[in-house]
């Protein structure tokens, strides 16, 4: 790989990260000097596992409605296409462990869930494709590296 693309997580090399690990990917300033900070969650290690998908879409569903109650001004959290982690975005909040702790405090909500929420064919696309306990296991291994999700090489 030569030329530089313009996919921030293009130009990373993918056979050098040590998954699982929480990376700022980048900052992004708006014209009224808002600033949009962009995290490589990586859940997996790349091109060596992936989560399945029924687990996946749970976490996401479950990340996307409980990280909001542990930090402000989430823009958005959702899943890379290779199926190895997620993307997380924060506006005007530059402190890597808040996030950090945030994202700690959402895998436990994660952990104690009962169901996963807008699991229905009115608030999902896909509705039949979730499963609550595959979650549960992508969040255990996941909490069980914490001490591993600043080291990304």
């Amino acid at each position: 790989m030569t030329e530089k693309m313009n996919v921030e997580s293009f130009n990373l090399d993918h056979t050098k990260v040590k998954a699982p690990y929480v990376r700022l990917v980048g900052v992004t300033e708006g014209a009224n000097g808002d600033k949009v900070y962009k995290y490589d969650i990586r859940f997996k290690q790349p091109n060596k596992e992936h989560m399945d998908m029924p687990g996946l879409h749970s976490i996401e569903h479950l990340m996307a409605e409980n990280i909001r109650n542990h930090l402000d001004n989430v823009l958005d959290i959702s899943p890379m296409g290779c199926q190895t982690g997620f993307y997380l975005a924060i506006i005007n909040n530059d402190n890597y462990d808040e996030a950090l702790e945030g994202l700690e405090k959402t895998l436990q909500d994660v952990l104690n869930a009962d169901e996963v929420p807008a699991c229905n064919e009115v608030q999902c696309g896909w509705a039949a494709n979730h499963s609550l306990e595959g979650a549960k296991e992508i969040a255990r291994e996941m909490l069980a590296h914490k001490n591993e999700w600043k080291e990304v090489f």
